[in-house]
């Protein structure tokens, strides 16, 4: 398996956020009473217990790169989240920021920020 790297975020409720994410296309691939991992293809997140975390003040967010963001965005629009800048959970269209890539964002019930950034629009950065 080759390097990497994943984004560890709070979960109130453990089997609350795996229906979440399994409406998403996310399936587990692992969990017992302190962590979760879910996968969707090569993308994986894993999720640790905080029943404290409040959605509306969370500062957690990850950034997902993808090389098809129009077809991840259909898909995950099926689900049906609101996309009014308030509603939590809640799913953006696409936005630029300045010289950022284009992206989307999506924010799940616990409050955590996924940047879903497209791939062909940010190139390949080496800074090593």
């Amino acid at each position: 398996m080759a390097d990497r790297i994943t984004a560890n975020l709070p979960a109130r409720d453990l089997a609350a956020t795996s229906a979440f994410y399994g409406a998403l296309g996310f399936r587990e691939d692992f969990r017992d009473e302190g962590w979760m991992i879910l996968k969707r293809g090569p993308l994986v997140l894993e999720f640790f217990p905080h029943p404290g975390c409040d959605p509306k003040s969370s500062w957690f967010s990850a950034c997902i790169r993808v090389d098809d963001p129009d077809a991840l965005l259909a898909e995950w629009r099926a689900a049906g989240l609101p996309s009014d800048h308030k509603s939590i959970p809640r799913l953006t269209g696409f936005f630029k920021q300045g010289a950022a890539p284009r992206m989307f964002a999506m924010v799940d019930e616990n409050g955590s920020l996924l940047r879903v950034i497209d791939n062909r629009d940010a190139g390949e950065r080496d800074d090593g």
